[in-house]
């Protein structure tokens, strides 16, 4: 357990460094800066805009200005925000609880529905229901976050029932807990729903398989030949045949829905990652783009790892002396 735990977190922290000198290379190559919209002020001396270029270190080699990125980060501060005037840790972190708010429920949600889509599937290939169930997953891959993100909205206004978009309605000051809680719970049900359907179609294919898979083997026909019910074939002897794929499945899916949020959130005006590195990107904030990058690798790492965790917990084969998970 500690030698999958200590190898994880040293990819983790490989995994840290690469991504931070790709993302400061590559703000390198693209033309221009935080102050190159400065530069179009015809009021913006010369002299005002090197001076500033000194006051925000621009005009330091790009070694030296990530070699000072490394140690605020050892500081906890993660870099400054040129267009907030505030250390990226605060900001970044705050935001990133509310994507992980979103996330969360978004990818148990999908999760649900690919066990229960992909079981309903499995338990006779090429029925009617195996068939209804492939056509819906087929039918949500083709259809983009984006116009899923936008019929969800479209949803909200005509029927008015759920709020159009954020996190808090105006008056959620002044309700009471309860009453808070349900305002967020309003405003976190369609942008979940639309995360979780755009991630359904890919965990069903692989629910499925696993499912099927587990279904042919020779101990569950033996079961079924006992006279053990279909339902606790699937829970008891089926699923937990299909768990090792499906964990590590898991952990990949956990950490990629981080990134598919981006698009729900800035559609859906959810104060999560997306509008924080969108309005970065734009403002060419290099340390804002950088924090929000890592923490959504980090974020990456952390899924792996839980799931390397569970499967050391489910398959007793890799607690053997010389397995690897």
């Amino acid at each position: 357990m500690l030698r999958v735990v200590g190898r994880r977190l040293l990819h983790a922290a490989v995994l840290v460094l690469a991504v931070s000198a790709a993302c400061f290379v590559l703000a390198e190559l693209v033309p221009g800066d935080f102050l190159a919209p400065a530069r179009l002020d015809p009021r913006a001396s010369a002299e005002s805009l090197e001076a500033l270029r000194a006051r925000y270190g621009l005009d330091r080699p790009l070694h030296q200005r990530y070699l000072s990125w490394l140690g605020s980060v050892l500081r906890g501060e993660m870099g400054h925000s040129l267009a907030y005037g505030v250390p990226v840790a605060p900001l970044v972190l705050g935001r990133a609880g509310n994507t992980l708010l979103l996330s969360v429920p978004a990818t148990a949600l999908a999760w649900l529905l690919a066990l229960i889509l992909g079981a309903w599937g499995a338990r006779r290939p090429g029925g009617w229901g195996d068939r209804l169930s492939l056509g819906l997953g087929a039918t949500l891959q083709a259809v983009p976050e984006l116009v899923l993100a936008l019929l969800a909205l479209l949803v909200a206004a005509r029927s008015g029932i759920f709020p159009l978009g954020g996190m808090a309605s105006l008056s959620a000051g002044e309700l009471g807990f309860w009453g808070r809680l349900v305002d967020v719970l309003r405003h976190l049900a369609l942008p979940t729903l639309v995360l979780a359907l755009a991630l359904v179609p890919v965990l069903l294919r692989h629910v499925r398989a696993a499912l099927s898979e587990a279904l042919e083997q020779s101990f569950v026909h033996a079961a079924r030949g006992h006279g053990v019910g279909e339902l606790r074939l699937l829970l008891t002897y089926a699923l937990p045949a299909a768990a090792p794929p499906l964990l590590a499945l898991f952990g990949l899916s956990a950490g990629t829905l981080l990134s598919g949020s981006l698009v729900v959130e800035v559609v859906m005006s959810w104060p999560g990652l997306g509008p924080l590195l969108l309005d970065a990107v734009f403002a060419r904030d290099l340390h804002v783009i950088v924090g929000a990058t890592l923490l959504s690798g980090l974020l990456l790492v952390a899924g792996n790892l839980l799931a390397d965790l569970l499967l050391y917990a489910v398959d007793p084969r890799l607690r053997r002396p010389g397995a690897t998970p």
